[in-house]
């Protein structure tokens, strides 16, 4: 199986939510289910049902979560350094509309583009890998094509 590369930050933050599956939410779904059966007849038991559905769903979300962490490679982005790689932290602007942003690069499973962490696999991070500060990036996204300027790279 191929590694899945992930920051400290990120594989810190499934293994908590593996955690919070595992000890709070699994048993409190059995506990769910018990009462719902307690209830009588299950083929027309709502609560049965909805119960079972979760209980899918977490089950499902701990196997991946297992899966994925034990295929993790976690890297120190704080010992990296020079152009754009994964855990970079890059500051652009956006030449036609001088607005700036701001993503850290990050593995497919820990990215959030709403709180700046972006999936290494995106177009965007693509487009950055390799550089420097001071180019320019020309990327094909699914809203049309952007060109951003790199202003700072940072590792923390």
């Amino acid at each position: 199986m191929e590694k899945v590369p992930m920051t400290r930050k990120g594989h810190t933050a499934l293994e908590t939510e593996l955690k919070q599956l595992k000890s709070v939410e699994r048993p409190a779904i059995i506990k769910a289910i018990a009462e719902a059966r307690e209830h009588g007849d299950l083929s027309e038991n709502a609560e049965y049902h909805s119960a079972r559905e979760k209980q899918s769903f977490i089950e499902g979300r701990i196997k991946e979560l297992e899966g994925v962490l034990s295929l993790a490679e976690v890297i120190d982005t704080a010992k990296l350094s020079g152009t754009i790689k994964f855990g970079a932290t890059v500051t652009v602007v956006d030449e036609d509309t001088e607005k700036e942003t701001t993503w850290q690069i990050v593995g497919e499973h820990e990215a959030d583009i709403e709180n700046g962490l972006l999936n290494i696999k995106s177009p965007i991070a693509r487009a950055l890998i390799g550089k420097e500060e001071g180019d320019s990036v020309e990327v094909r996204t699914p809203g049309g094509d952007r060109a951003y300027e790199i202003l700072k790279i940072m590792y923390v």
